[in-house]
């Protein structure tokens, strides 16, 4: 358990780990990260009066995770941002070891915060991982402005889930449709299947169950389902566990992706589309969307992977692990989602280069920047963003590969037919590259001991733009 009257007591005494870790040369300079300690999943996105709120899966004092609170940030522009106090912390009964995923859902001014309280019964000589001495209860908080909060209301426990489920019953999203609420939770049954549960509910508080969805054999776990309607098709983002790799696919040990789904809300009948990896990089899972007041579907992912054989050892040092992906905007063609950068960071870029693709090599003085890629005509190329780090298209499998800077990241490829632009995103100690307009993107950490060196080999002709990119600006909002 850990409330606020602990949360502040502790941070008292943590002021030296918080000044060790402004100082690690890895520090991100435009992507959301902790303050200090552990960073996963985005949770409760969503905009209310103009301002973005932004929580996460926090653990303020262990870089290797401990005891999950919500941290917090706000911003209007995804440029100048605010850093909060923790929002939820694991103070009651329903919630005592972490305040786990969840999301929020907006309405007629009101924010409501759906999310896991996560309960282990240590104490208790049946206690396993799956099936025995452990809780998962859906609770419930509102709030009129994002940064106060009602009393917590205990919605959903294990006895309130069907009686083949395991103890994983997590992460709920909501969904409205005409005057129905639907509320999506990721599942393992008994029999280590994973699966979709829908609730149905017409106040938010009261929910039945409305259907159970499931793909044969296709993981043992469902974590952090998104299920949202986009350009008038439904959509089901979820990390399934359990998939075994298969030639390119599937090479993380947990994936990410989504499926369109056929889902008729009066007979229940449904059907899946295929199963498409989101980003075919070594760091992204537990991507969460929401829509902001402009009516555009924006998605935050964890740039991080739990359980990976790679590390993050450098940040390690410094008391500290992972980060967000930058903002993303979904758009659906032709039945596949596609993913670009947020407008906003357009507003980042400071100085800007132009160069050719003959003999192109550069070195910039900045950590952080971007890199505009358009071929007139693909053809392959070996595109070396470091000494052991490139991305390189052999004509039909694009491929980034790391050696020492990726500490223990290998390689990662995707079978395309051609490369038509490439828009990526460099950091202190990431890379996203989006690939033909966002139809797939690569996310992952790296850590390069002497900087980005960059140079291009191929028989292509087209042209590079080069943004240096400024930092984010992060305030204390409270």
């Amino acid at each position: 358990m850990m409330n606020r009257e602990m949360y502040e007591k502790r941070m008292k005494d943590e002021k030296e780990k918080r000044e060790l870790v402004k100082n690690d040369p890895y520090r991100l300079a435009y992507h959301i990260q902790p303050p200090m300690g552990w960073l996963n999943d985005p949770n409760g996105l969503c905009q209310i009066d103009g301002t973005y709120h932004i929580y996460y899966q926090y653990s303020p004092f262990e870089p290797k995770g401990g005891t999950k609170l919500w941290g917090h940030y706000t911003t209007k522009d995804f440029i100048r941002f605010q850093e909060h106090e923790p929002f939820l912390f694991a103070d009651t009964r329903a919630d005592e070891r972490g305040v786990y995923s969840g999301s929020a859902f907006v309405e007629d001014g009101t924010i409501y915060f759906f999310y896991t309280g996560n309960v282990k019964l240590f104490d208790r000589d049946d206690y396993d991982y799956c099936n025995n001495g452990r809780e998962q209860n859906t609770i419930l908080v509102t709030s009129q402005d994002g940064f106060h909060h009602t009393e917590k209301e205990w919605l959903l426990k294990n006895s309130d889930y069907p009686q083949d489920m395991s103890t994983h019953v997590r992460d709920p999203k909501i969904l409205k449709r005409k005057d129905t609420y639907y509320m999506v939770l990721g599942a393992r049954d008994q029999d280590s299947h994973g699966l979709l549960l829908i609730y149905s509910s017409k106040d938010l508080r009261h929910w039945s169950l409305f259907d159970r969805l499931s793909i044969p054999d296709f993981g043992y776990m469902w974590e952090c389902p998104d299920l949202f309607e986009l350009d008038g098709e439904l959509f089901l983002v979820f990390s399934p566990q359990g998939l075994e790799a298969q030639g390119l696919e599937y090479r993380n040990v947990y994936q990410t992706g989504y499926c369109k789904l056929e889902l008729d809300f009066d007979t229940m009948e449904y059907q899946f589309g295929p199963f498409i990896e989101l980003d075919r990089g070594f760091d992204y899972y537990a991507p969460q969307s929401f829509l902001d007041e402009q009516g555009r579907r924006i998605q935050f992912g964890w740039m991080g992977m739990g359980d990976a054989p790679y590390t993050n050892e450098p940040t390690l040092k410094y008391e500290w692990q992972h980060a967000f992906t930058i903002p993303r905007q979904l758009r659906a063609k032709e039945g596949r989602l596609y993913q670009t950068p947020l407008k906003e960071l357009e507003a980042l870029r400071n100085e800007k280069k132009e160069f050719s693709f003959e003999n192109f090599s550069y070195a910039p003085e900045t950590k952080q920047f971007e890199l505009d890629i358009h071929f007139d005509h693909s053809k392959p190329f070996v595109l070396h963003l470091n000494e052991d780090i490139q991305l390189s298209f052999d004509g039909s499998i694009l491929s980034l590969s790391m050696k020492e800077s990726g500490y223990g990241r290998d390689m990662r490829g995707i079978e395309l037919d051609a490369i038509e632009d490439l828009q990526i995103f460099i950091d202190a100690s990431s890379i996203e590259i989006f690939v033909n307009d966002g139809y797939t993107v690569f996310s992952s950490r790296a850590y390069p001991k002497e900087g980005w060196k960059l140079s291009l080999e191929t028989e292509a002709r087209g042209t590079i733009v080069y943004y240096a990119l400024n930092k984010i600006e992060v305030s204390d909002g409270d």
